[in-house]
């Protein structure tokens, strides 16, 4: 295979300015405005000369959030430090640091929407 097959995810929310908070201090990064007709839609940036996919949190009437949705994986310096960040913030913990072995490690915590989202570290 000659490219990642992920390109694009979305994240579905209720409460955009809540969840942009959120992930902005999630990611330690700003997202950025995008114009489409009958959504609010906010990108997250991306290094084409990195792996890896970028997507949106999306405010859309046709989508909602749900735990049991679609799993997106954010690299984070430390899943450790970011679950205890989470429950600062009232977030439930899933699936506490988790060792994978030569992959690192993982995690799964709430969002503010009600999504389950997966933390990968590689400490």
């Amino acid at each position: 295979m000659k490219y990642n097959p992920v390109v694009w995810f979305e994240i579905y929310v209720e409460d955009m300015k809540r969840a942009k908070a959120f992930y902005e201090e999630l990611v330690a990064a700003k997202l950025d405005a995008a114009k489409m007709e009958g959504m609010d839609m906010w990108i997250f940036p991306m290094d084409e000369e990195k792996s890896g996919a970028t997507g949106a949190l999306i405010k859309y009437e046709m989508r909602s959030p749900h735990p049991q949705g679609t799993l997106v994986y954010f690299e984070v310096p430390d899943c450790g430090e970011r679950t205890q960040w989470a429950e600062t913030k009232g977030m439930p913990v899933y699936v506490p640091k988790t060792d994978i072995g030569e992959h690192g490690f993982i995690a799964i915590i709430g969002d503010t929407e009600g999504n389950s989202i997966g933390l990968h570290s590689l400490v």
